[in-house]
This record gives structure tokens, sequence and C-alpha cells, in this order.
């Protein structure tokens, strides 16, 4: 099912006048249908139009998923204002940066963070409203509460196709997370292309177990929603249930992340789970190793897409179809597909020029999908966005038939069970112990995680800090899936004339003759 739409608002107001009774989304044993999610997003958007939201204000989220999720953010898309979800694995500087940064005005947060916001409160300085997924909780609202007061009009505030509709955060180079600002036009020129290619249709169960401040996850549960599927959301991913689920509910399609993909492969309940009903698992946001995809074709014995992407691109923009997953074919499975429909690509070397295929570069993409912008950061912006093409950091070269192969990554960030963790975060963590003369951090490869985090330390003379003393420092600073899982001290980092830390120098002992530097 294709649908026209402007702003995601549309998504349901279409739905729920054509199939108002079908079924939106299941959350534990709730099932909203596509009219019920209409009108909540309704009294939701009546809602922030009470407290005064503008256009394009910054809405806070800070909860694992949920089906309230889902009410906020078309609430929001009716008001024309930015869903802002906050990765609720940060540490509590972190998360106040965030919101901070968004100047978020009003902030929805579930009961496991309230301890976490409790103690920030007096620094969010834009926030004049927070409300609780959940009970009451002293002077906050129980969202509940808050929402079922409103009017049940939709209040049809019009909204733009360049108008920003999610800020999703991503981390940056320097150490500070960066909104990446996708809009409507981002959302209804991907939806129609990929929803297709994922099998996404009316009625068909839907698999929505990626947190929600990943494109992975709130993009995939909102395509599954303008597809009119049936969307069974997972607050958080737990193999065994996510085993049962599939039986139970004979789920059809799923997105998952390489390390989701393993620790199902790895559950003892996998083989006596019934999963005849998959279709299709589409698999993203890090590479998987070729032998855990031979085991998961085995085991699962459906159709696999693989899908790379970035946020800034709105998710996928590739495709390696399941007509190319084939095991005897051990190069083929190291791609990550053909561009998709408006989307080109180019490698670009250092000079600035496009290589030939087979040369390894930088990647850049020009597509209806490369985000806005970056919220407030001009010069990043710049940077990212070269005319009409986004410089993606990760570099990788094209074959002569036009398949893209991730290399390398320009920006050294680090991908660990699907999580993008960037060195600069970790080494400013590490660096403030009274013990480290000097940090750099690199990504070891991991067979359950893809990459592991690894510090490496040079010591202060005399000090005697250990590995347990500098993660229990980071601990307190840093998200835990952030933290190194392991330190090597050394006597010097090796650095170039300029200074600059040499760290392919450093991952070589760890990679050896991988070809592919990631894992």
């Amino acid at each position: 099912m294709s649908i026209k739409i402007t702003g995601l608002a549309d998504i349901v107001r279409i739905h729920a006048a054509s199939r108002p009774d079908a079924a939106a989304i299941v959350y534990e044993g709730r099932t909203t249908t596509y009219s019920a999610l209409d009108r909540a997003a309704s009294r939701v958007a009546n809602g922030l139009v009470a407290e005064g939201i503008m256009p394009q204000t910054r809405i806070a989220h800070l909860d694992k998923s949920s089906d309230l999720f889902f009410e906020l953010l078309f609430g929001i898309a009716k008001t024309n204002a930015v869903m802002v979800s906050v990765n609720w694995r940060l540490a509590a500087p972190e998360i106040q940066h965030i919101v901070n940064d968004a100047e978020a005005e009003i902030l929805f947060v579930g009961a496991e963070y309230l301890a976490i916001v409790e103690k920030i409160r007096a620094d969010l300085k834009a926030v004049r409203k927070i409300v609780i997924l959940g009970d009451r909780h002293g002077a906050w609202e129980s969202f509940a509460t808050w929402r079922d007061r409103q009017a049940l009009d939709d209040p049809l505030l019009p909204a733009q196709p360049q108008d920003t509709a999610i800020q999703f955060y991503t981390s940056g180079t320097t150490g500070l997370p960066k909104g990446a600002e996708l809009t409507n036009a981002n959302f209804a020129w991907m939806f129609p292309l990929w929803t297709k290619t994922w099998l996404l249709a009316p009625g068909v169960p839907n698999l929505v177990c990626l947190p929600m401040f990943h494109i992975g996850g709130a993009g995939w549960g909102t395509a599954g929603l303008y597809s009119g599927a049936v969307n069974h959301v997972v607050r958080e991913f737990v193999p065994a249930q996510v085993l049962g689920l599939i039986e139970r509910e004979r789920l059809q399609v799923a997105l998952l992340v390489p390390a989701m993909i393993l620790f199902l492969v790895q559950a003892p309940q996998v083989r006596e789970t019934d999963l005849s009903s998959l279709r299709l698992i589409v698999y993203g946001a890090a590479p998987i190793p070729a032998d855990l995809l031979k085991q998961a074709l085995n085991v699962f014995k459906c159709g696999f897409q693989q899908v790379y992407g970035l946020t800034e691109t709105t998710g996928a923009i590739t495709l390696l179809p399941p007509e190319d997953h084939d095991p005897a074919d051990a190069k083929k499975l190291l791609s990550c597909g053909y561009a998709q429909a408006g989307v080109d690509l180019r490698i670009v070397g250092d000079d600035g020029t496009d290589l030939p295929p087979g040369k390894v570069g930088e990647i850049a993409v020009r597509s209806p999908q490369v985000m806005r912008r970056y919220w407030r950061l001009a010069d990043a912006t710049t940077r990212a966005i070269q005319g009409d093409w986004f410089m993606t950091g990760d570099a990788g070269y094209l074959d002569d038939k036009g398949y893209l192969y991730i290399h390398d990554r320009v920006k050294d960030m680090i991908v660990s069970g699907g999580e993008n963790i960037y060195p600069a975060e970790v080494e400013s963590a590490m660096f403030g112990h009274p013990d480290v003369a000097d940090v750099a951090v690199i990504g070891v490869p991991d067979d359950r995680w893809g990459e592991a985090v690894k510090a490496v330390v040079v010591r202060k003379p005399g000090a005697g800090v250990t590995e347990g003393d500098l993660i229990t420092w980071a601990r307190e600073r840093i998200a835990g899936y952030k933290l190194p899982k392991s330190v090597d001290f050394i006597e010097a980092l090796p650095r170039n004339p300029t200074g600059k830390i040499l760290k392919r120098e450093l991952r070589l002992p760890y990679w050896g003759s991988k070809q592919r530097q990631v894992n």
C-alpha cells in the first residue's frame, strides 16, 4: 500500500480514514488501532498547542520503546513540532547536553529515568514542563491524565515538506552529539520506495525492536505504520522473548542489527522455535561477519537483506537483496549492496577527485534522503554537505558492477552491537584520570559485538593505575556501552610529525591481515 504524505501526521490520518479498525501497534498485550492512534495523536497535539508549543519547537522523549512513543511522534507531527528521542543509555551529563542543545521545551520521560531527570532538572535550561510516561510523580503529571483531558479534534496545523520532523542525535568526532534534522520530505521520499522492498504491507506482522532514538527504531516503526502493517513493538530486545513473539504472533518481517542476529542464533530456544512465518530479515547498522550470516541463513531459512545508511541519510540507501546472499559467494556477502532509487554514490579521494572501481576512498551520497542540516552547526553542516553531496566519513569502494564495499571509517567511529561510539568521547572521559598521560581509543574485533572498545593508555611516571581503575573512572562519565572492554598500557602512542595519533598503527596488532578494518 502506497499513500501520499506531506508530513508524518498524514500517515495516521489516512489510515484512520480508510481502515480505522485495523491494528496499528501491538505492545505488551495492548492493541492500538489506526483510528485510536490517530485520536491519541490529536489529543497530544491539542495538549501541546495548549502548552504554547509553536511550529518547529523541539519536544524531547526519554524512555524505552512503547506504543506511547508513536502517540507522541504523530501528535508532535500534528503541531509541526519536532520529535527529539534521547538515548536512554546515556549518562546524565550526556542527556542534559542533548536536551539543552535541542532547546526542548517539554520532556516526556519514562518512570525508569526519573532519578536521572531529577538529578539534572535544575540544569535543563529550556524545559518548562515534564510529563511522566507512567504514574504521576510529585508535580509531574502522568501522560495518560495529561493526554486524556485534551480535545479529540485534529488541529490540522500545516506542515511543509522542508520542515524538520525528527531530530536524531548522532555523535561526532569532537565528542559532542550533533542533531541531524530529518524532514518530512526525507521520509516522504523514502517510505514508498523502501516499504515495498521490505515486504511491508497492510496487515503484515512486523517486528519493531530497535530503540526509538535510532533511525532504525523510529524509522522502521514509522515505515511499518506508513505501510499499514501490524507493528509489534518490544520495549527492549530480549532474545528469548523475541523468539517467542515471532512464533506466537507469526511475525513475517524484522529489522535487526548483527549483534541481535548473533544473540538470536545463540539463544538455547532457537532450534525449538517455529520460525516458519518469517519471510524477511533486514539487517544493518554494522557489517556482519560472513560466518554469522551463514549461520543465520541456516537457522532462520528466510530472505535476508543488508542495508547501508546513516542517520543523516534517513537510514538505508543501499540494498543487498536476498538473491545476493549466496553462502558460496563469500565476496558478495562482504558487500552492502547497490544504490537504491534516487541515490547516487561516489568514492572520493584525498584530493577530492572521484576514484575508479576497486579504489578505496570516502563514500559520498547524493539523495533526497540526505538530512536538512545539523541543528545550529553551520560549519559542521558545510563540511558534511558539499554541494549536493553528503560526505559519510566512511571509507569504501565500488566494484565494477556498482556494489559498495565498506573498507574502513574515515572518522574512526566504532560500531559495537549496532551502537555508534566515537573514540573522542571515550578518550575525553579517560584522559581526565590523574594517572593518565595519554590515551587513544580504537575498535578491535569482537565475536559477540562486532567491535569492542579498547583503550591504549600511557601512564604517568610512577603511576600504578590499573585497567579496572580506568574503567570505573570512565563509568561515572559516559554511558556503559561506550566503556572500554579492555585497556592496554604502552610507553608512548605512535604519532605523525604533526602530533596526530596513528590509529591505524595501533589497530594493526588486533586486526592483522583482515582486509576490512571493521567487523
